[in-house]
């Protein structure tokens, strides 16, 4: 067989499917496996006569590639990518390229990028969003790093991506770690997402009395209409589903959410970069109360609900939900959206906000024709501030304010809470609010801290402080440059 296209490190369920994913577009991929035992039952049970062959160590897997070479890692984040690719850089020449496509923390691909720069390897960090079967048919990929491997990388990674409107889910997102850090944002646009759509569901069992069927027959309609997306299209499926005994699935399932951490890198980044990503760190923070397991349960006991059925209007309630998810999925997104723009002024990435809502047409797990709507926003004001200001979101925020409200409401009537879809409210009347009450909080923090306050009477960056206590009750104020 000839030399390979690409290598691939790393042969569990991802990394499988991307192997046969490439190999069904034409591309020869040479892998390898830490246990070898893995690489010959992949190649011996599911390659069949596709063009990819095995490799027992790195030097035959590198010296099975054609230059200049092009080795993909699907490993665990962390540690073990560094060590790896220690062990790559000694057999691989200048020009050649290292590829990560983990869910890398993006200040790593950063650190790699130049390290390897100064090294003569040309690093790619790379967003892969789409689960198994996305990496099997066409996922959705971010890719970022040196720019200069983009032009050999790019034929594979746009042919074995989803298509949306017959483009690739897939185009070059910018250098160092840019390419993970679209796709830490993806990842914590999901956490809403399906946060939303839990507290929905919840809504739903509790607030309205619905069955786990009827719940399935309310998401399945939803999915024809605004809220069309793989999420909704999952969670009616998983409603529907019985379990061996014939009732649903779903009621059996602890409700101990798991996370990996990249919702919680992107909550971090907000905090760092100062940005108000309410929505998706309520998100976090729900996952992590629902592991609280048994605290809740004792708490239960001290302090018991009242859960009743309510006597609303089922039909309009629903309504209400479905407007309420409608109008806080508009706001994850602005606030995504409002993250990556901070993030591109601080480290100096120049992003291409409609390209990154078409790759996440395609393939990834927040995948919707919802994001139609955001790319045609970016094409038509590039310089889009924030999404809340585009006509189309603005009309569909205005349609749905109302019930948005009563569907929060009805959730703090019944004792279920809506962290998501709350802190999305809280966020759409903060950000729409003239004037807030930090003027009070600015002279809290002048009375015991003396840091300065601007004032309404004076220009923008002009500075005072009042001596609270010395002047009592007059003002007494000096202007500081800072």
């Amino acid at each position: 067989m000839s030399k390979a296209d690409i290598g691939l490190v790393g042969l569990a369920v991802m990394g499988q499917n991307l192997v046969l994913n490439m190999a069904d577009h034409g591309y020869h991929v040479c892998v390898y496996n830490r246990s070898k035992e893995k690489t010959d039952d992949f190649i011996h049970n599911r390659v069949e006569d596709r063009p990819v062959s095995g490799a027992s160590t790195l030097e035959e897997l590198v010296g099975c590639l054609k230059a200049p070479r092009k080795v993909m890692l699907m490993v665990k984040a962390g540690d073990v990518v560094d060590s790896f690719i220690d062990q790559l850089v000694p057999l691989l020449d200048k020009g050649d390229m290292i590829i990560d496509g983990g869910n890398s923390l993006y200040t790593d691909s950063t650190r790699r990028t130049q390290a390897l720069k100064e090294k003569g390897i040309l690093f790619v960090g790379t967003g892969v969003s789409g689960g198994e079967e996305g990496a099997r048919t066409g996922p959705s990929i971010m890719p970022g790093g040196n720019l200069d491997a983009w032009a050999s990388v790019k034929p594979i990674f746009q042919d074995i991506a989803a298509k949306s409107d017959n483009a690739p889910c897939c185009d070059w997102v910018g250098p160092e770690g840019a390419g993970h850090y679209v796709k830490m944002v993806h990842n914590g646009i999901e956490y809403g997402d399906m946060q939303l759509i839990t507290e929905a569901y919840q809504l739903m069992r509790e607030g309205l009395g619905l069955s786990a069927d009827e719940c399935h027959q309310v998401f399945s309609d939803w999915n024809q209409g605004v809220l069309d997306s793989y999420l909704i299209e999952i969670t009616a499926d998983i409603l529907s589903f019985k379990d061996k005994d014939g009732e649903p699935l779903v009621d059996k399932i602890l409700d101990a959410a798991g996370q990996k951490g990249t919702g919680k890198w992107t909550g971090i980044s907000s905090l760092e970069l100062g940005m108000p990503l309410t929505l998706i760190t309520e998100s976090v923070y729900a996952r992590c109360l629902s592991a609280l397991k048994a605290e809740r349960i004792a708490a239960s006991k001290l302090y018991p609900r009242k859960p009743a059925v309510s006597e609303a209007d089922k039909d309009a309630m629903l309504q209400a939900i479905h407007d309420a998810l409608y109008a806080s999925k508009i706001i994850s997104y602005a606030q995504g959206y409002m993250l990556m723009s901070e993030a591109a002024k601080e480290f100096d990435w120049e992003l291409n906000y409609g390209g990154i809502a078409l790759m996440w047409r395609g393939g990834c797990i927040i995948r919707s024709t919802f994001l139609a709507e955001i790319k045609k926003a970016y094409d038509e004001s590039p310089n889009l501030s924030n999404l809340l200001r585009a006509p189309f979101f603005e009309d569909a925020i205005k349609n749905a304010e109302d019930n948005w409200r009563k569907a929060v409401i009805f959730g703090i009537e019944n004792q279920i809470p809506t962290p998501a879809l709350s802190s999305a409210l809280a966020f759409f009347d903060g950000y729409r609010s003239e004037r807030l009450p930090a003027n009070l909080l600015q002279a809290q923090r002048d009375y015991f801290g003396a840091h300065t306050y601007e004032r309404v009477d004076a220009p923008r960056g002009e500075y005072f402080h009042t001596d609270w206590i010395q002047s009592g009750g007059n003002v007494s104020s000096s202007t500081y440059e800072v």
